[in-house]
């Protein structure tokens, strides 16, 4: 079998087609073409638009087409739906991205939040006096074990008041309200104490309960409560008359149902006081329409309301908090919250203690409204009158306020 050896012009012809080939790769001009078309291919390639968010979420990938001027049909060619120069990376808007990146917003927001609560808090700490601190007995973590906190609202106005009347120093000053929260563990039950109920004060006698804070302060009102109804006091809660109003608003109001309230204190706003007039219904309140609220004492549509009515609408104030806190609204003002919280307070808890407070609180629900409820009157030596309460009724009130 003969075998035919190419001659030297096959050799120099397939020569000159290797080197045109390559011409044509490296994007030079090779025989007979011009400069100014250095592209031989006789039609032209056109690169599709960008889609829109709608069709990237459907799922529409870009088509890709190599560029005038680009590589040839032996160049490898791009994945769809990247993008030349991105190193490769898929830059699609999918539903699984979107969600990402909501949740990486939605954390970051949290964490603001916390941050800012937690400094708040931290400059709040060291306002209660250390006698105070003192006399409460160590709690535990309110997240996994319940604590006994004793909230106290006094008549204290804040400097340059124009309320008539109105106590600008504390020292002096009764406590307008007193509540003691059992609250942790899934626990969340309060009971409140009407200011003129009579009880022993230690040093002082026989007197209203709320006298206690103008004798010797929270420190012996903290003594005064413990010996009154035998409950052992872990932490202590001071609201600040200044400050409820702003925590209210920066919420965004509460929600209160109300029978006819016709309410003017310290002679209404026309005298410098308050004044607060609802219908029957459900109501949106602002800060300063809650505290009217929680401080009316006389209704003027309803002369029959008491101090025990008083107590019984404060309650209701705090559970409709606790909704508003926990609504969805609530979730795009939680920084403007979270710095104000604290700011309605005065506290012996720190930032890390009220934070698990408040999360305890969230999981025990709304406490179910409560009040230690009279069994007589008596007129005091110095011709005031007072409520007195059983000791019996008091036992059964605790009992069922520790124990469920």
């Amino acid at each position: 079998m003969r075998v035919r050896m190419p001659h030297d012009a096959d050799k120099r012809a397939r020569s000159e087609e290797a080197s045109a080939y390559s011409l044509y790769r490296s994007g030079e001009q090779g025989p007979g073409r011009s400069r100014r078309d250095p592209d031989p291919r006789p039609y032209t390639t056109y690169r599709a638009g960008p889609k829109g968010l709608m069709a990237r979420l459907r799922g529409e990938d870009e088509l890709a087409l190599p560029a005038p001027g680009g590589g040839g049909p032996d160049e490898p060619r791009r994945r769809p739906g990247r993008r030349r120069g991105d190193g490769g990376s898929d830059r699609r808007v999918t539903p699984r991205r979107v969600l990402k990146y909501v949740a990486i917003a939605i954390a970051a927001w949290l964490l603001l939040s916390l941050v800012l609560f937690i400094v708040s808090a931290e400059t709040q700490q060291g306002s209660v006096p250390a006698s105070a601190e003192a006399a409460l007995t160590p709690g535990g973590n309110m997240l996994t074990s319940t604590d006994t906190v004793l909230v106290i609202g006094t008549d204290t106005r804040p400097p340059g008041s124009k309320e008539p009347g109105a106590n600008t120093n504390d020292a002096g000053s009764r406590s307008d309200t007193i509540m003691l929260w059992r609250v942790g563990g899934g626990v969340s039950r309060r009971l409140s104490i009407p200011r003129d109920t009579v009880a022993a004060i230690p040093g002082h006698g026989t007197s209203k309960i709320n006298a206690a804070y103008a004798y010797g302060g929270p420190a012996l009102t903290i003594k005064t409560i413990e010996q009154f109804t035998g409950v052992k006091i872990n932490h202590l809660i001071l609201v600040n008359f200044v400050n409820f109003p702003k925590f209210i608003d920066a919420l965004g109001g509460v929600d209160v149902t109300t029978a006819k309230i016709c309410s003017d204190i310290s002679g209404g706003t026309k005298n410098g006081g308050f004044s607060l007039y609802l219908n029957p219904g459900t109501h949106h309140l602002n800060g300063i329409q809650a505290l009217t609220l929680a401080r009316t004492r006389e209704n003027k549509c309803d002369p029959a309301e008491s101090d025990l009515t008083r107590v019984k609408r404060q309650q209701q104030i705090l559970n409709s908090i606790k909704s508003q806190l926990l609504s969805p609204g609530t979730f795009l003002r939680l920084p403007w919250v979270s710095w104000t919280a604290p700011q309605a307070i005065k506290s012996d808890m720190g930032g890390f203690t009220l934070l698990s407070l408040a999360t305890a609180a969230a999981v025990g629900g709304s406490a179910p409204v409560a009040v230690l409820k009279p069994t007589g009157a008596v007129t005091l030596p110095d011709g005031e009158s007072a409520l007195t309460i059983t000791p019996g009724a008091v036992q059964s009130a605790v009992s069922k306020f520790l124990n469920g």
